[in-house]
């Protein structure tokens, strides 16, 4: 592991760089965006099944973002930053492991804008060909996202296209923050209150727009946010005030393998996230049994994280009132 900017106040004039033209997402965007989000991303199920609560020993409520057109909840967050991206001629571009990718191919197919992703040679071949499926030009280069992240932006920075990064950009975090809007909402309607939440953290909009709604709606609620222990640098950058990039990402779960930071994500879960847990590529495995045997899901690594981070370190959250997000069922095909 390598640290890449030494000092706390360095990390801050840094990310205050980063950042300064952008304010950090908000309730008022969210509740924008969850009445412009494509309905077919929206209000998915929330759903309780008391064999998970005995197995567990705490009441959870587990969000599904499995049963859209895309298998994932980025979808919300891409077309909200889509139809607040003005027309252009020029073709948007990305890195993504592969779910991110479908949400800004299904929402640039339905405004004719072109889509270039570029993912890892290393991604599931399931969700490259979904991407091209759904009308996106896939680039395979670099050995993993993030060797795909800095071939991106060079292509874009060469051919004067908008590059698009998941977890720096605040429409983006907003149409995640969805999703805590709507968990509240029920509850709220149900007389019920949430003692946490727990949310996988790759890179950080998912985190950081549940995270921002929880914080202006449900004060008293912990915000958790769960990395693979594999693939810490979020974690160790958030906890230490240093950006840290890892030498290498290696965990099965592909949609939160980052071993570099997005700055703008860690300064926007300076104020949404009480704490990261890290979670074995044992637990991991786990979790995703879990949600097939107590749930009936086919849940990929990366959308299990929750989940593990209850199995592996929930003790102290026993007979409280949990929820998470069950956020993609794009499985590898391809390996045993």
């Amino acid at each position: 592991m390598s640290v890449i900017s030494g000092i706390l106040p360095a990390f801050r004039w840094h990310l205050n760089a980063m950042t300064q033209n952008q304010p950090h997402p908000s309730a008022d965007g969210i509740l924008a965006a969850s009445k412009s989000i494509d309905p077919v991303f929206t209000n998915s199920p929330l759903i309780e099944q008391q064999t998970a609560n005995t197995a567990l020993g705490l009441r959870l409520l587990a969000k599904v973002e499995t049963l859209n057109p895309i298998r994932s909840f980025k979808g919300r967050g891409t077309d909200w930053w889509m139809q607040n991206e003005p027309a252009g001629d020029h073709p948007v571009v990305s890195a993504s492991a592969g779910n991110f990718g479908q949400g800004l191919a299904y929402a640039g197919r339905a405004r004719g804008r072109r889509v270039v992703i570029f993912s890892a040679t290393t991604a599931n071949p399931g969700k490259v060909e979904a991407m091209r499926r759904l009308g996106a030009e896939v680039r395979l280069e670099g050995s993993d996202f993030d060797a795909a992240k800095a071939a991106a932006r060079a292509y874009a920075q060469a051919h004067g296209c908008p590059f698009v990064e998941d977890g720096a950009l605040r429409s983006i975090a907003e149409g995640a923050g969805t999703i805590a809007l709507e968990i509240t909402e029920h509850l709220s309607r149900q007389g019920v209150e949430l003692d946490a939440i727990l949310v996988p953290l790759g890179n950080g909009a998912l985190l950081t727009g549940i995270g921002t709604w929880i914080r202006a709606k449900a004060p008293n609620c912990k915000v958790i946010g769960v990395v693979a222990a594999n693939a810490p640098a979020m974690k160790q950058s958030h906890e230490t005030g240093r950006l840290v990039s890892t030498e290498t990402a290696a965990t099965a779960a592909d949609g939160i393998a980052v071993r570099e930071c997005v700055p703008y994500a860690l300064d926007c879960m300076r104020t949404t996230v009480d704490e990261i847990w890290d979670v074995s590529e044992a637990a991991i495995r786990e979790a995703r049994d879990f949600c097939r045997i107590h749930y009936g899901l086919v849940v990929e690594e990366a959308g299990a994280a929750g989940i593990a981070g209850l199995l592996e370190n929930g003790a102290n959250l026993k007979g409280r009132t949990v929820a998470t997000v069950l956020c993609g069922g794009n499985v590898r095909t391809d390996i045993t």
